[in-house]
């Protein structure tokens, strides 16, 4: 699935769950896909395209062959204790990249998405160790039960879904992680030029609002514009560390 968006020449064929210019992977329709989609996401398939068919074509302008300058920026300054001791998630994962990436630091890695073809390409990448795919729609509370996570990796899928199903990532998000885990994220804030048409997928986002959704469940630890990105989105993403509070300390903030 690569809950990821599409690039500004994306928008031809709406909704890129990881269109363009997000990342490694791309998402098909969880009703093409095969995939149960839960009620409170079922708004969502008349803005969804056939991620599959795309695959299968080569419109995979996402695609960009190696994992997303941020990470390895993040990864190179970040202690790979920070991660727990795994699983780490990466939702809407597309062909793997950066669930590789992650791996070749020695963690166990899954990535999971909703487009078949792109599982099946990223089975079939050599594996590096420790990093497994699965088929699934992490928004789905029946994929989410009776996992767990020490932590999840961001790739804009949080600016690829509808703004509306925000909550409800935040909330799976909050779901799968253990006490303590990390949500580690890069952001795409400003996806579309001064005069273009706003209209996503990817859809803009601000440090504001990634702050206010997580707010619930988790506390910023840290934040900065990473100097590594693709070209053309220099300065336009934010990376966003944030731990999960203990139950306890939520209720103490009431």
């Amino acid at each position: 699935m690569r809950c990821n968006s599409g690039e500004k020449n994306e928008q031809r064929l709406f909704h890129p769950d990881e269109s363009n210019d997000l990342g490694a992977g791309g998402n098909t329709s969880l009703l093409t896909a095969g995939v149960h989609l839960h009620p409170a996401n079922r708004s969502l398939t008349s803005r969804m395209t056939d991620w599959d068919e795309r695959y299968r074509i080569g419109d995979t302008p996402w695609e960009k062959g190696a994992p997303a300058p941020p990470l390895l920026e993040l990864l190179d300054r970040l202690p790979p204790e920070s991660w727990g001791g795994g699983p780490v998630l990466v939702p809407g994962c597309g062909t793997g990249h950066d669930v590789r990436a992650l791996a070749e630091t020695g963690l166990v890695v899954v990535g999971v998405d909703i487009s078949t073809m792109a599982v099946e390409r990223a089975r079939a990448v050599p594996a590096v160790d420790g990093e497994s795919y699965e088929l699934g729609d992490f928004l789905d509370p029946a994929w989410r039960a009776g996992r767990n996570f020490s932590a999840v990796w961001e790739h804009t899928c949080f600016c690829a879904i509808d703004p509306a199903q925000r909550p409800a990532y935040s909330e799976a998000v909050a779901d799968l992680l253990e006490e303590g885990g990390l949500l580690a994220g890069v952001f795409f804030l400003t996806p579309h030029d001064p005069g273009e048409e706003s209209a996503g997928p990817p859809f803009a986002t601000s440090i504001a609002e990634v702050e206010e959704r997580f707010s619930p469940w988790f506390e910023r630890i840290d934040g900065w514009v990473p100097e590594r990105a693709y070209p053309g989105r220099e300065g336009r993403e934010w990376i966003g560390l944030f731990r999960k509070v203990s139950k306890a300390s939520v209720a103490g903030q009431a």
